[in-house]
């Protein structure tokens, strides 16, 4: 039975981290292996021209299983890693990275992996990162303080990584206190850094006011927010965005209510709401307090959007599966981890010209959670 891409790019994986041999063994791009002759045990390289002729495929092919590139079919590089195993071949990483000067490998600094925006992120970085030849190692830290950054970069320049990305969405990068080690290519994610860094980001401010302009297009006469938390970066540019909307309107901000980005909390709030006579059009900071909100309201006897419009901001896979199918902003993460991994080869090899921010824009996707006011 065949083997997916990622199982067989394991078994490759699996063949790099199991190279137990001598440091003098390791200065050749070909491992040595060892062949029982009966009498005596005779010691000599496999190369990689050896795997390509046992194959039936060219050395190039076999280059790029070995550097886990997916422009290699699936049987093709099936029987690439068969012979690898059958031959005793381990590619030599070591050595190629003293040759090329490059550890063709990216390190990832996280705060959080629960956020659906991070994983989504992440996972663009991976894509984006092995289309280049890369390999991930991930650094998640507890907590986001200059300790724990400084200490994440030191345990990934002992794993010899070319470059770093820092997802956050904490502010603790915009204090102007803080410092980045040196000596290492950096590209930060989800962030206020400045022009001292290099950054991609979604646009907050613009999905923040798209969403806001159009419940006050539909009549509403305020909109009523349920923001995340006060350390979040992208929460505050969404509270900020939403608040001047509505100034430029001429209308006075209501007090946000925060939330943790749960589903629970925005439940918690949604009930809250839902006994304000007031409260006609809502602008959650994501979607999955926007869902709570709607059961919430659900089962508060309100009906969405017959007496209450709910908007919300990521546009998850499953918005549209909401009931009703949920109007709200959406991201393009993929293209955030790509512009990432752009930028960030850029600065590994020297073609980057200078650190800036990149904001990547959102749009406002419109489905059934919003309604005119019904007055």
């Amino acid at each position: 039975m065949k083997r997916g891409y990622a199982e067989i790019s394991a078994s490759v994986n699996q063949l790099n981290r199991s190279d137990t041999l001598s440091v003098g063994e390791k200065a050749t791009m070909g491992e040595t292996t060892t062949a029982d002759t009966g009498q005596n045990t005779v010691r000599r390289n496999v190369s990689m021209a050896d795997v390509a002729q046992h194959a039936g495929v060219s050395s190039q092919t076999v280059s790029r299983v070995s550097n886990g590139m997916p422009n290699v079919d699936e049987a093709t590089r099936e029987r690439v890693v068969a012979s690898m195993r059958a031959l005793g071949y381990r590619p030599n990483r070591a050595a190629r990275s003293l040759k090329t000067g490059q550890f063709k490998s990216i390190g990832v600094i996280m705060f959080t992996l629960s956020t659906f925006g991070n994983m989504r992120t992440l996972d663009a970085i991976a894509m984006a990162s092995a289309a280049a030849g890369y390999t991930l190692t991930l650094m998640p830290v507890p907590h986001p303080t200059q300790g724990s950054i400084s200490g994440a970069f030191s345990r990934l320049n002992e794993q010899a990584v070319d470059g770093i990305v820092i997802i956050f969405e904490a502010h603790v990068l915009d204090d102007a206190d803080f410092a980045l080690p040196r000596g290492v290519p950096v590209v930060i994610i989800d962030s206020d850094a400045g022009d001292a860094y290099t950054v991609v980001d979604a646009d907050q401010a613009l999905g923040a006011r798209l969403a806001t302009e159009h419940l006050l297009e539909l009549g509403h006469t305020n909109v009523f927010h349920v923001a995340g938390p006060t350390a979040s970066f992208s929460a505050m540019r969404r509270l900020e965005a939403w608040r001047s909307t509505l100034a430029g309107a001429g209308i006075t901000a209501p007090t946000p209510l925060h939330g943790d980005w749960s589903a629970e909390s925005g439940y918690a709030h949604g009930l809250e709401l839902a006994k304000n006579p007031e409260v006609t059009a809502i602008f959650a900071a994501n979607d999955q307090m926007a869902l709570g909100i709607m059961r919430a309201l659900h089962q508060s006897g309100r009906e969405v959007p017959g007496d209450m419009s709910v908007v919300g901001f990521d546009d998850t896979d499953e918005a549209g599966s909401f009931w009703p199918p949920l109007t709200t902003v959406h991201q393009d993460f993929s293209e955030v981890g790509r512009l990432c991994i752009e930028k960030l080869l850029g600065e590994i090899e020297g073609t980057h010209e200078r650190p800036g921010t990149t904001i990547v824009p959102t749009r406002l996707v419109v489905r059934d959670s919003t309604g005119p006011y019904a007055g």
